[in-house]
């Protein structure tokens, strides 16, 4: 197939030590269309002074701007962006060579809007780190799964433009969980597909924002609630009882192990039980907490 234009978006905050390598994973792609679009959302470390590298790069552009929170960043980018096709790189991470050679061709069929892939894991010196934890993916129609579970690994996706113009960008309200708010979102108009393919290399290190389980529920209920909102008639009300069951088993359960708390938790749990009486991960979630086994 011809290559249309792919712009990959790098919002980048105090990443100065890896960025130059994100970046570079990304101008070395087999696939060689494609542009980078990074917005400096107010480093103070070094980060200006390690893009002077890339001055001759024709394919990046360098934005500097004001600290403003990673999803006006990301919406900068989105709004530079010239390509056909959007993907993400987050600037502590790194794309495979082949990425868009694998997932591009599945965009062949109109109506799919995301094609997304897996993801293997570095610590913060770059070494493989063995995390093998069991995600179910899911492709086609995908908002039944979606509404349950955010499976599709943000810096692996690559978007449709029209998914954009049609559907909207980040939420600017949230400051956590705007990839799930996303694809929510896309997913009532567009089809999702997987790639098994590991395309993307995710660094794990300390003090990232998504171990702030807390912060990443408050805004997880926040997202539902604004989802089925908006979009009364995408799922069916069982289906809503089951996704409201899942998010209070899930936090309850996050504040158990984390805190070793009781009360703040049964609460949760019962309140799972009240949306979803037949729910046997709430029973079994009531079962441990009885039994302190969290």
């Amino acid at each position: 197939m011809n290559q249309p234009l792919v712009s990959v978006v790098i919002a980048t905050y105090n990443m100065g030590r890896y960025l130059p390598e994100a970046i570079n994973s990304v101008l070395d792609q087999t696939w060689q269309n494609l542009e980078v679009v990074v917005v400096d959302d107010g480093s103070k470390d070094d980060t200006a002074e390690r893009m002077v590298a890339f001055e001759s790069e024709p394919r990046v552009r360098y934005l500097p701007t004001e600290n403003r929170g990673q999803p006006k960043a990301k919406n900068r980018g989105l709004k530079e962006a010239h390509g056909q096709f959007i993907a993400f790189c987050d600037a502590d991470d790194l794309w495979k060579p082949e990425k868009l050679a694998v997932q591009m061709p599945l965009f062949e069929d109109p109506k799919v809007g995301v094609v997304y892939s897996e993801v293997s894991y570095i610590d913060k010196d770059g070494i493989e780190v063995d995390k093998s934890i069991p995600y179910q993916r899911h492709s086609g129609w995908v908002t039944d799964h979606l509404v349950i579970k955010n499976f599709v690994p943000f810096g692996t996706a690559v978007i449709r433009r029209a998914c954009l113009e049609q559907d909207g960008m980040f939420d600017e309200e949230l400051p956590m969980g705007i990839d799930w708010d996303l694809w929510l979102r896309y997913s009532v108009r567009w089809q999702f597909r997987y790639s098994p393919e590991i395309t993307y290399i995710y660094r794990i290190w300390e003090g990232q924002m998504s171990k702030n389980y807390r912060g990443r529920y408050e805004n997880a209920f926040r997202i539902l609630e604004k989802f089925l909102t908006n979009h009364p008639n995408a799922i069916s009300s069982k289906l809503q009882s089951r996704a409201w069951a899942d998010m209070y088993i899930g936090r309850g359960m996050s504040v158990a192990h984390a805190e070793k708390k009781f009360l703040e938790p049964l609460r949760d749990v019962l309140w799972s039980l009240r949306y979803d009486a037949m729910s046997w991960p709430a029973w079994k979630a009531l079962a441990k907490l009885l039994l302190r086994k969290t």
